[in-house]
């Protein structure tokens, strides 16, 4: 039997619900919801968690959701209802659920009634503790069995429980950073209450991942698309370690790299793996494809199919070669496919979503199921040295979509500066390793400045940098006053052709964290 499986009802942040779990080093899948019977026969979980979703249980459409939990209730096994979660099991089970008269949004105050089992280490009764609500929902009536664990304001059964059958359901989001403890609450249900052993380490998935990449692959070849970045690095020496010179890296300068990137990622490469690598310069040919296109989705399909057509090219080289590599990672696979079945899809990558019929390569994924943490912790357990793992997450369709607008070469080498110059002064300032992601955008707008007593008519530059765990959420970094002010002052000194310098202050979400 295999961990804790996730019931995907189309939470923005269900995913957060495997990564806490992972944390605790128990193996965590998601499935959709509409593939609950499947997931349970593939999987043979130790215990399930049903996620939250933006559905109401009173609502016609939720009776779908409670009829097919049935499969879950009959396994027999511990259960945790997250929000909307909870709500089903109780109307699944006799209780009561209605629109609340206060709703819940935000930071709230759990006051604990039963300090053990899910609370177990975290807090005795009439303990109170922040914890993150949203629902409109409530559960006005417990089913049979079931006792209050905790309560909010408006809330009277914020967290519930029956014992005898190891079903639980709390009205808040533990997997959100902004509860105190939830962490601890999650382990607490999967190691406690459902006794799932902590196998999942980093060097236990390598280990499983070479396996199953030696039999996926067995005597073929392999083509990985290399891009320099943490996702992709790591998948080829996972590859490399798996297949070895059944490998061919192929690293293609689009001409929508940083500036110095394509000299750098070659270099590494060559310098610490003796492994087979081309160099592939296409850089007229992206910039013919992406001549008068400006909407996102579409620069974003062309870059990928241009990609495609050059590893098709390749392929046809090497007859043994079977499969394409890629460094696809799951918040990739969320945004663009919507695991969470419900859930909406956020934007396409360039990476996702299979090859197209035309291509007789078959795909390999070895990372599809790992977070960005996750692979650099992947990387770590490979012995990877510190300057693959260390860079900052860079999009497969490179600056096009640090460019809104029309790709030109002349707005490229100018965003190209500029973020060079960006990079530049945070690792002066001794930043780089705080942040999760930081790059340039070129807007496309122009502003009226004065330079050298004369008008000037030029680009808006802005700046992004982030904090995160895991990609999935983001915060703004918060730069000093004088930091921004000292880079805003060399950009715009360093780069001709911008004369503004502003800071995105956006979370991700309401945002992404790239602007296209």
């Amino acid at each position: 039997m295999n961990g804790v499986l996730v019931i995907d009802y189309g939470s923005q942040v269900t995913q957060l619900i495997a990564r806490r779990v992972r944390a605790a080093r128990v193996r965590c899948d998601i499935v959709p919801c509409g593939r609950i019977r499947e997931g349970i026969e593939r999987r043979q979980p130790l215990a399930v968690i049903l996620s939250g979703g933006p559905a109401s249980v009173t609502d016609a459409e939720s009776r779908r959701h409670i009829a097919e939990l049935q499969p879950v209730l009959a396994l027999k096994r511990p259960v945790l209802g997250i929000c909307y979660g909870q709500q089903l099991i109780c109307a699944a089970l006799g209780g009561r659920v209605q629109r609340a008269r206060v709703r819940e949004f935000g930071r709230a105050q759990l006051q604990v009634v039963e300090g053990d089992s899910l609370f177990h280490g975290i807090a005795p009764p009439k303990k109170s503790l922040d914890v993150w609500m949203s629902h409109g929902d409530r559960v006005d009536a417990l089913p049979p069995g079931f006792r209050v664990l905790g309560t909010s304001e408006h809330a009277p059964f914020a967290a519930i429980g029956d014992a005898r059958r190891a079903l639980y359901g709390v009205q808040f989001h533990p997997e959100v950073v902004h509860t105190r403890d939830g962490a601890r609450l999650l382990q607490n249900f999967a190691q406690r209450i459902a006794d799932c052993p902590a196998t999942w380490t980093m060097r236990r998935v390598a280990a499983q991942l070479i396996e199953q990449l030696q039999a996926q692959i067995g005597d073929r070849e392999v083509l990985c698309g290399l891009s320099g970045g943490v996702d992709s690095s790591v998948a080829a020496v996972l590859l490399h370690r798996a297949v070895g010179q059944q490998l061919t890296c192929i690293y293609v300068d689009s001409g929508l790299m940083r500036a110095n990137e394509s000299a750098e990622v070659v270099g590494l490469f060559r310098q610490h793996y003796p492994m087979r690598l081309l160099h592939c310069r296409a850089q007229a040919r992206f910039l013919r494809a992406l001549k008068g296109v400006a909407a996102p989705e579409r620069k974003r399909k062309r870059i990928g199919k241009l990609f495609v057509d050059l590893f098709q090219e390749e392929a046809k080289k090497r007859p043994r070669a079977t499969f394409l590599a890629q460094g696809t990672l799951y918040p990739d696979v969320i945004e663009s496919t919507s695991v969470g079945g419900p859930s909406r899809l956020i934007k396409s990558h360039h990476n996702v979503g299979g090859l197209p019929a035309r291509m007789r390569l078959k795909l390999v994924e070895p990372l599809r199921a790992l977070f960005k943490d996750e692979v650099r912790a992947l990387g770590r357990s490979l012995g990877m040295p510190p300057p693959f793992l260390r860079r900052h997450p860079f999009p497969g369709p490179g600056l096009a979509v640090r460019l809104p607008g029309e790709v030109t070469p002349k707005k490229l080498a100018i965003l190209r500066a500029a973020d060079a110059v960006y990079l530049d002064a945070i690792r002066r300032a001794g930043l780089y390793d705080k942040i999760w992601q930081a790059f340039a955008v070129l807007l496309p707008v122009r502003s009226v400045g004065v330079m050298g007593d004369a008008r000037s008519y030029e680009h808006v530059c802005a700046l992004r940098a982030v904090t995160s765990t895991d990609g999935m959420t983001a915060d703004f970094y918060p730069f000093s006053a004088r930091f921004l002010g000292a880079v805003a002052t060399r950009i715009i000194n360093e780069v001709p052709g911008i004369n503004r310098v502003v800071y995105d202050v956006s979370s991700k979400p309401p945002a992404t964290i790239e602007w296209e």
